[in-house]
């Protein structure tokens, strides 16, 4: 039997297989009705570990465009909740359906998922990363600006799973990235060896200035979760108070510098509204283009 397609993290894909599934996303895009018959008859199972607001609508929506039908699975309704192995569960709904998308908190649960099941597994977000937003991100980004090849892209914040795959994407589709985070919030050393060792461009710097001067792009995200409480928030939203994207932050970088952030936003804390509302902001176009990007790879993952 041929190994499934799995997509678990933009580092296992050489960078020609991610810009075939690019371009399929622009494709969906631009045409929707030539693709709304792509996955008829196929299924997809959608498991949420952790709540969600722009994978659940995006991945579902998206596979109904194609023709495809979703079923969500929360925790609690499987009974993986009550002590079902995740192998017994990827064994089990791969006689179900054609694919699975987890949403899941640490990554060997996405890899056990992925090891044991005989369909293709899709990353729909791990604390170590989140390959499917970045698609879009790099969708997004060259929508506006063209090709992202050669370009700047600064991060400025908590350096947590997001900023992760933004690496990753750095040397697959080769930018250089700049990263500016407190140094008790940096890229875990492992993950910036693999880069440097592919020839990946990145820096990382605690001058969030240092990062977003002269910069094509400027990203950044949420600084605290339903996991940080009382103290440890605060002393987060204390170190981290220094690299809120604001007017100031942006007028470093190029003129026509974009504004990205996965969302959700905690305006105030990690962006102003005057840059998240402004002119240079994207965030709703990638918001979008989070559903075209998943099209494409559940496309890739189905061989459709």
């Amino acid at each position: 039997m041929t190994a499934p397609r799995h997509f678990l993290d933009l580092d296992r894909l050489d960078g020609v297989t991610l810009r075939r599934i690019l371009d399929r996303a622009v494709a969906m895009k631009r045409d929707r009705d030539a693709f709304r018959d792509l996955l008829r008859g196929r299924t997809l199972a959608m498991i949420f570990e952790k709540p969600s607001t722009r994978t659940r609508v995006s991945f579902e929506v998206g596979m109904r465009q194609l023709g495809g039908d979703p079923v969500v699975l929360k925790q609690d309704d499987m009974q993986i909740g009550r002590g079902e192995t995740i192998a017994d569960t990827a064994r089990v709904l791969s006689r179900y359906v054609d694919a699975i998308m987890v949403r899941t908190g640490g990554e060997d649960r996405l890899h056990e998922l992925a090891a044991h099941a005989s369909v293709p597994v899709i990353n729909g977000l791990t604390n170590e990363s989140h390959p499917c937003q970045i698609m879009a991100d790099v969708m997004t980004f060259e929508e506006h600006r063209g090709p992202i090849a050669g370009r700047v892209v600064a991060w400025s914040g908590d350096a947590n799973n997001v900023a992760a795959s933004w690496v990753h994407a750095a040397v697959r589709f080769g930018f250089e990235l700049r990263v500016a985070s407190p140094a008790h919030l940096s890229l875990p050393p492992a993950l910036l060896a693999r880069a440097a060792a592919e020839k990946g461009r990145v820096v990382c710097v605690e001058d969030p200035a240092e990062a977003v001067r002269g910069a094509d792009c400027v990203v950044t995200d949420a600084w605290v979760s339903m996991n940080h409480m009382g103290v440890e928030k605060q002393a987060r939203l204390d170190s981290l108070a220094p690299y809120q994207v604001n007017d100031h932050l942006m007028g470093l970088a190029k003129p026509d510098a974009l504004f990205m952030h996965c969302l959700p936003a905690h305006r105030g804390e990690e962006v102003t509204d005057a840059v998240i509302d402004g002119p240079q902001s994207v965030v709703w176009d990638e918001a979008e283009n989070r559903m075209h990007a998943q099209k494409a790879i559940l496309a890739w993952c189905l061989e459709a």
